[in-house]
């Protein structure tokens, strides 16, 4: 790096939605800082930005919504926040805006940057190859370059001449290739010799709350058959760790689980198998390498306005990467204990060595240094 590089304060405008995206947006914030270090950054971010040094206009949980009918409760609000990061963008332009992921929020508001004369990069592709492939119409009019995770995604871009850079994925760059299950069962104080089922509802309200119910008691059902059996709950704040406390009283209060915050990949590490909400976690276990068992439930309205919509054979990450159903999954109505019991049951008592390959293969796909190419893809289009 020169010095005249150095001294250069470029501002970038980032808006994130979810935790995931603060993981993303934490990565990229720090290869830009590596060639820009008294870069400026603003906009919303989350806790892993903000150690960073970014200045987050709202709360990053202001855009934590998701389906139709949660999103129409908080719509004023949401145009709202909008508006005012739009104002305040047009009138203090970034050299780069960036919307990462959070596609109904940051699509609208990198199109009406972009016709302002900012230059808009969209990270973290949305789902256009899945449903509604004409929305990409809609993303080439909002951004001048889309940053693609998945490698499927960037050759559906380029069959539309869209501009897309496939950056990888940066949790194959962090997670090890081998995670040591004994290890991290004695870095969380877990039995190393019993059996360890991880419950993984989901890192937002809605999912937690239709999902937590039949996760408890699948695992009610199974702590009966082997009492042997550990629960351990990861949750990504306390936030939801009370949510979730509250909805065991009234489902299974004497249920012995353990709850561990701040620590979803750890624990991960030290289960046997995962029932977990479908989601980029999902392509996190895969990459800790642990048998899985998927499940989703949308809001009974959003459901019944998509489902016809989507054109996928599979809707969880393993098996869209592998164009195969290697992990199980259950949608809707099909999230029941008669069928997750079973489910669980195989992964957790049967040899599951087979999955290992088909885990090797995805994190050496996706294994590309991504925050590093990310950062290099926006200071590209920010030198044109």
């Amino acid at each position: 790096m020169n010095d005249s590089t150095a001294e250069q304060s470029p501002v970038f405008g980032i808006v994130v939605g979810e935790h995931s995206g603060d993981t993303l947006g934490a990565g990229l914030m720090t290869s830009l800082m590596c060639v820009y270090p008294n870069a400026k950054f603003i906009g919303i971010g989350g806790p892993k930005m903000q150690s960073l040094g970014f200045e987050s206009l709202f709360e990053m949980d202001e855009l934590s919504v998701m389906g139709i009918f949660e999103v129409l409760g908080r719509l004023k609000r949401l145009f709202h926040v909008k508006d005012r990061l739009a104002e305040q963008f047009i009138d203090h332009k970034p050299d780069v805006f960036i919307g990462i992921d959070a596609p109904d929020f940051n699509l609208r508001l990198e199109r009406q940057l972009k016709k302002a004369g900012i230059k808009t990069v969209h990270y973290v592709s949305p789902s256009v190859w899945a449903w509604r492939e004409k929305r990409i119409f809609k993303i080439e009019a909002a951004t001048d370059m889309v940053l693609s995770l998945l490698p499927f995604e960037k050759d559906f871009y380029d069959k539309y001449e869209v501009p897309c850079t496939f950056v990888g994925h940066p949790l194959a760059d962090d997670i090890p290739f081998t995670s040591d299950k004994v290890e991290a069962r004695q870095a969380l104080n877990l039995p190393v010799n019993k059996k360890i089922l991880a419950l993984m509802p989901g890192s937002r309200a809605g999912e937690l709350s239709r999902l937590t119910e039949p996760f408890l008691l699948s695992a009610e059902q199974l702590f009966e058959q082997d009492l042997d059996l550990q629960f351990v709950v990861p949750m990504i704040s306390e936030k939801r760790a009370e949510q979730f406390k509250q909805l065991k009283k009234n489902i299974a209060p004497h249920l012995p689980v353990t709850i561990i915050t701040h620590k979803t990949q750890q624990v991960m590490a030290a289960s046997d198998c995962l029932l977990m909400a479908s989601g980029t976690v999902t392509l996190e276990a895969a990459l800790v390498k642990r048998p899985m068992v998927i499940c989703y439930k949308f809001n009974a309205f959003t459901y019944h306005m998509f489902k016809g919509l989507v054109k996928l054979e599979w809707f969880s990450l393993p098996n869209l990467l592998t164009k195969k159903s290697l992990v199980p999954e259950l949608l809707q109505s099909k999230v029941s204990v008669d069928n997750i019991v079973p489910l669980v049951k195989e992964r957790l008592y049967q040899d599951q060595t087979s999955l290992e390959d088909e885990y090797i293969n995805i994190h050496l796909a996706l294994k590309q240094n991504a925050s590093k190419q990310a950062a290099k893809a926006v200071m590209d289009l920010m030198l044109k």
